[in-house]
């Protein structure tokens, strides 16, 4: 079995998973252009709207790449080597068991209607998050354990947790923690989804749902990240984000020029692009690759035989090769292989239709009169639900659906569109969800897998949630990679979750657009992004 150390993981892998310009047809990267050009608008079509422009409360990744440019962050996480750096707070240090984090904090930075980011306006972020509905999952899940937050300056807060919490630091760096005004902070869920005010280098302009966001440049932007390339405004004026669903639609318009670049690149798209020119960076995600994982609370989802047997049906390496990009790689374990922690499980994540059949007949579930298997007088029928964000997730499914058709398990396909993410997850009333998630860190697997948390697939209480709250106290990497380690065992030999995929992030991007970077969690920033004359 590999274990990846987070050292070497974060060194080799994070840096190592930007292809620039790479893709099937080999386009090369944009050629150096001259300096920075201030001005223009950058236009991008996504492929869906998550139906909230709050960062805090978002983890579609069409819909992160416009709210990422409102909000800066305490820490930001270098793509290349994983090193914390700082942002909104120059400093920091924390307590021997990883309780308490002290934070000093950049002064005379405002949000863009003028009220200061001070160590105030930080606490009564920290203070709201653990009260957010089922849309603040992944914040929530960075501040398990909260007590509370002390201001001991206007420049200087102390964050405190009951138990120790060694992901919390990595969390500061993600969109998720993105601090927003305390007026908006205040606002109830859904009107911070209508807008919300930050102190990133743009601000919201308009926001049409399931039509557009738009965002303009802030003038006298003062708080970039260390890790820019540049200080003051943002170059570009305008960002347009466009919600386009047909990917068709989406690669026409990039290759006519009606956009500058767009989102969820299949591997159709691949060769198009790249012969008209289009840079197609590549980036892998860490975190939860594509999958499928069931409710436990649920009759097929509590049947151990069932779980084994879907994994073992599935053709991995079939799925890849038939819908995704270049760039991408099966599953091997319940963390994506760019993930610090992450060890290989592939032995256990094989395809083999016999065995499936086997365990299938062990289990008493035996072959209908069509096909489909039968026990007690139940077909062996699963609803599998999954959410428009991605253009590959109908094309995987529907492949899915046919490969485990053949040793007589019926998949389902129910299609909901992404605004009804959070809710479908929270009632529970779903026997199997296909989805992802991105993070640069392990404790992931804690804000998704343990019935201690928002438990959205009704795990029971077990010996994996003391496996889940240790990792998330041990600052020792070695140690925590053999946490990891033994979650990761847990999971798939016991068919917890069936990873399929790992999410390799491709986008079409025209080729005098200039200084599109992806960040550590393979999103994007655009505070260094212009456009030369094409």
């Amino acid at each position: 079995m590999t274990v990846r150390p987070f050292r070497r993981a974060l060194a080799a892998v994070l840096g190592a998973g930007l292809l620039a310009g790479c893709g099937a047809g080999g386009a090369a990267a944009a050629a150096p252009a001259g300096p920075p050009q201030p001005g223009g608008t950058l236009r991008f079509a996504v492929s869906s709207d998550q139906g909230c422009v709050d960062p805090q409360q978002v983890g579609s990744n069409d819909s992160i790449y416009s709210l990422r440019q409102l909000v800066d962050s305490l820490t930001d996480q270098d793509p290349e080597t994983g090193e914390l750096k700082p942002w909104l707070a120059t400093s920091w240090t924390s307590n021997p068991d990883a309780t308490s984090y002290t934070f000093r904090l950049k002064s005379g930075v405002t949000f863009s209607d003028g009220t200061p980011l001070d160590a105030a306006a930080v606490k009564a972020n920290f203070d709201r998050i653990p009260q957010l509905g089922a849309r603040g999952t992944l914040p929530k899940g960075y501040l398990a354990g909260y007590v509370g937050s002390t201001v001991l300056s206007p420049t200087e807060i102390k964050v405190d947790f009951d138990r120790p919490n060694v992901q919390f630091l990595q969390g500061t760096s993600t969109h998720s923690l993105g601090i927003i005004s305390p007026a908006s902070a205040a606002l109830s869920d859904d009107e911070r989804c209508a807008k919300v005010i930050g102190s990133g280098p743009f601000v919201l302009e308009s926001y049409t749902k399931n039509s557009s966001i738009v965002l303009s440049r802030r003038t006298g932007y003062t708080s970039p990240s260390s890790l820019a390339e540049h200080t003051g405004d943002a170059y570009l004026d305008r960002l347009e984000f466009r919600i386009v669903p047909e990917s068709g639609v989406r690669v026409g318009s990039l290759i006519a020029g009606e956009v500058d670049a767009i989102g969820n690149i299949g591997q159709q798209d691949e060769a198009p692009l790249a012969g008209a020119g289009i840079q197609l960076p590549a980036r892998a995600n860490p975190g939860l690759p594509f999958g499928i994982t069931f409710n436990l609370s649920r009759p097929f989802g509590a049947d151990p035989a069932i779980r084994e047997a879907l994994s073992w049906a599935i053709d991995r390496d079939e799925v890849v090769s038939a819908v995704y990009t270049s760039a991408t790689k099966p599953a091997t374990a319940p963390l994506a292989s760019s993930t610090p922690g992450y060890a290989d499980q592939s032995a256990l994540l094989g395809h083999d239709q016999a065995k499936a059949a086997a365990v299938l007949d062990a289990a008493g579930w035996l072959p209908g009169p069509d096909g489909v298997r039968v026990k007690d007088g139940r077909p062996l029928r699963i609803e599998l639900t999954w959410f428009n964000n991605a253009g590959s997730n109908k094309p995987t499914l529907e492949l899915l659906q046919q490969q485990v058709r053949r040793v007589g398990i019926d998949l389902q396909l129910r299609e909901r569109p992404i605004s009804d993410a959070s809710v479908i997850q929270q009632s529970g009333e779903f026997d199997a969800l296909w989805g992802n998630l991105t993070r640069a860190d392990p404790d992931i697997l804690r804000s998704s897998y343990s019935s201690k948390g928002a438990n959205t697939y009704r795990f029971p209480a077990s010996p994996l949630d003391d496996l889940l709250a240790e990792q998330a106290a041990q600052s020792d990497e070695d140690q925590r990679s053999a946490t990891v380690a033994k979650i990761l065992t847990n999971l798939t030999e016991n068919y917890l979750t069936i990873p399929v995929v790992e999410l390799t992030t491709t986008l079409g991007v025209a080729a005098n657009v200039h200084g599109l970077k992806y960040d550590a969690s393979s999103r994007i920033q655009l505070y260094d992004t212009w456009k030369s004359q094409a």
